[in-house]
């Protein structure tokens, strides 16, 4: 039978605290259970699998940060904007290190679509807007910010900028500062001369 007072919101919510104190990797059923002095049988009237449990808690972190995101852009545009996403993703990392690796699980196209992993490219494209991308450059530009952000985060957070000066700090805004002039002033691809006009190469009908 279920467990009174358990249900599977209560269960993916526990599972993100969890995940928090011992890294999403740590993540299961069975050590959920434990945590609910409860047999893991118990649990799976609500969860199918480890698997099911982990993408919930992915799910979830997705959405606080979309949350938080677009709260931190409201009425901001440019370089602004760029630094209050930047420092979003930072910040959740400080506080939820579970949470924020779990937000980078692995999720099956139709359940990614569904998500609120959706709205994050949304905004990221809203940001890039105020540099005047087109595509297929204003994609390449979303791979990029997504590398940087998630890239130094994941650095920082396993210590890799503990022993050496300047602090991580000052890296950071340096950064935000190198990616703003590198949108501000976009390549062109290469062997392209600037101005040149696209051609189209494919194959057509005569």
């Amino acid at each position: 039978m279920a467990r009174s007072g358990l249900t599977a919101e209560r269960l993916v919510r526990a599972g993100a605290e969890l995940a928090d104190e011992v890294g999403f990797d740590e993540v299961t059923v069975s050590a959920l259970a434990r945590r609910f002095e409860v047999r893991p049988a118990s649990l799976y009237w609500h969860l199918a699998s480890s698997q099911e449990l982990k993408t919930r808690i992915a799910l979830l972190a997705l959405e606080e940060l979309a949350d938080r995101a677009a709260l931190a852009l409201a009425g901001r545009a440019g370089r602004d904007a760029l630094v209050a996403l930047g420092d979003v993703y930072r910040d959740y990392a400080r506080e939820h290190p579970g949470r924020y690796a779990a937000a980078r699980f692995r999720l099956d196209p139709e359940t990614a679509a569904a998500s609120a992993g959706v709205r994050h490219a949304e905004m990221s494209r809203a940001i890039l807007r105020a540099y005047d991308l087109a595509e297929p450059d204003q994609t390449h530009a979303v791979r990029l910010l997504g590398s940087v952000f998630n890239g130094y985060v994941t650095l920082e957070s396993a210590g890799g900028f503990d022993h050496s000066t300047p602090d991580s700090q000052a890296s950071w805004e340096r950064i935000m500062d190198a990616l703003d002039a590198l949108l501000r002033h976009w390549p062109a691809p290469t062997g392209v001369p600037t101005g040149a006009p696209n051609v189209d190469t494919g194959d057509r009908p005569e």
